[in-house]
């Protein structure tokens, strides 16, 4: 058994470091990821309306009136609690959103081809800052800023990724590391490369320069997070190959939905989710606001962990720990430290600068995790737990080590250990 599950994890981990994610297309949900109007995505593992915490139901709320099923607030509000809206995660369409993550049918998505095993991913366009769907906001600006990422931003993105016949996006999160991002919660140097990257294709293919400028002041301006959708995306792609090995103990996705916070297990299937409260976020506030203002921890961004970067790869990036509230700077090494006894491997592409160039701590093994009681380190925005306030801070979580316990005793049921 014990050959088999170690050549399993190789097997498993390899596939998530070998990935090779292109950003080949911009396309709607409804085309991509088989959705009508009466079915909507979320982050985390499965929850109902009545169940998702204040920010998600604000999300469904905004997205009911871009969709046009709603004419206003009160309707929108009625229509959610009646039971006519479907929900679904964005994990079982091969997708992924940040924080509250809800994606609907008319919402452009970022498509990426895994070349390595030719499986796709997607996620949504990053909105930028203030009153965004991801935080919870339904106002009339939030509808307004998605219709513009629709008719405007999406075609123009459509164009230019066709006209350079794709972006490989593991290269430029590469670089990134190299530059001082962990690509979580600090994406200045991904969304700056990614800029000069497409750039040239953007004025290439957008006649109308009034357009040009509002994409182009869009990507710079109050957006450094622009790029983090992009690398979900390619994560995903690689996580989503590395599912479904036999014997496998490798974790393939953490997410959470603000109420509960979940994983799979590579040799598990697709939708068995084992989950646990979702955690409280320690951090910093920004003015005005505390930790009873916040919602528990939310969003499937922790792909990016789940990908050997974020919260493991912290220590290459010490301009983002004192923002997060994570200490000195060496705590932040010492975390990084930390997810080298939970992994399987370290990046042969992804490498931290500060710490001679070590590969990234890659491939989670809930075996380790239950064994060390080491748990994965989460690096996140805070979000209010009220809808429509948005984000009030940002800090780390840990994931609860009861979600892992719970998977490692369904592996021992299901191979009679």
């Amino acid at each position: 058994m014990k050959e088999l599950v170690s050549a399993a994890n190789e097997e498993a981990v390899r596939k998530l470091k070998n990935a090779q994610p292109v950003w080949v297309d911009v396309r709607p949900a409804h085309e991509v990821l088989g959705l009508d109007k009466y079915t909507l995505l979320h982050s985390g593992p499965p929850i109902e309306w009545e169940d998702m915490c204040g920010p998600m139901q604000g999300a469904v709320v905004g997205v009911l009136k871009y969709e046009g099923l709603a004419a206003n607030d009160d309707e929108a509000w009625e229509l959610a609690r009646s039971g006519r809206i479907k929900f679904d995660t964005c994990h079982s369409r091969h997708a992924v959103g940040p924080m509250t993550g809800i994606t609907s049918y008319s919402m452009p998505m970022i498509c990426v081809r895994n070349e390595e095993n030719g499986n796709f991913a997607y996620s949504t366009f990053n909105e930028g800052a203030g009153d965004v769907i991801r935080f919870g906001a339904y106002s009339e600006n939030t509808v307004r800023r998605l219709k513009w990422i629709e008719n405007v931003l999406a075609p123009a993105m459509k164009k230019a990724v066709q006209a350079m016949g794709g972006v490989n996006l593991k290269s430029l999160i590469a670089q990134s590391l190299l530059r001082g991002d962990e690509l979580h919660m600090r994406n200045n140097a991904s969304t700056d490369v990614f800029i000069k990257t497409v750039i040239g294709a953007l004025v290439d293919v957008v006649d109308d320069r009034d357009e040009l400028k509002q994409i182009v002041h869009f990507m710079t301006t109050n957006n450094d997070q622009f790029f983090l959708n992009f690398a979900m995306a390619a994560n995903k792609s690689g996580a989503d190959a590395a599912h479904g090995v036999e014997y496998s103990t490798m974790v393939t996705a953490i997410a959470r939905n603000g109420v509960e916070i979940g994983i799979r297990l590579s040799s598990l299937g697709e939708d068995q989710w084992f989950t646990a409260p979702a955690a409280e976020v320690k951090g910093l506030y920004f003015a005005g606001f505390t930790a009873e203002d916040a919602n528990k921890d939310i969003g499937d961004s922790a792909i990016m962990e789940t990908g050997g970067v974020g919260g493991f790869a912290i220590a290459a990036a010490p301009a983002i720990v004192r923002f997060l509230g994570a200490g000195s700077y060496q705590d932040a090494v010492n975390n990084t430290l930390d997810m080298y006894e939970i992994a399987l491997s370290e990046s042969d592409q992804y490498c931290i600068p500060n710490m001679d160039f070590r590969g990234t701590p890659i491939g989670i093994d809930v075996v380790k995790v239950v064994e060390s009681g080491i748990t994965p380190v989460i690096n996140t925005a805070i979000v209010s737990k009220n809808p429509g306030v948005g984000m009030i801070g940002a800090g780390i979580s840990r994931a609860p080590i009861e979600m892992f316990q719970k998977a490692l005793y369904a592996y021992a049921d299901k191979y009679g250990l």
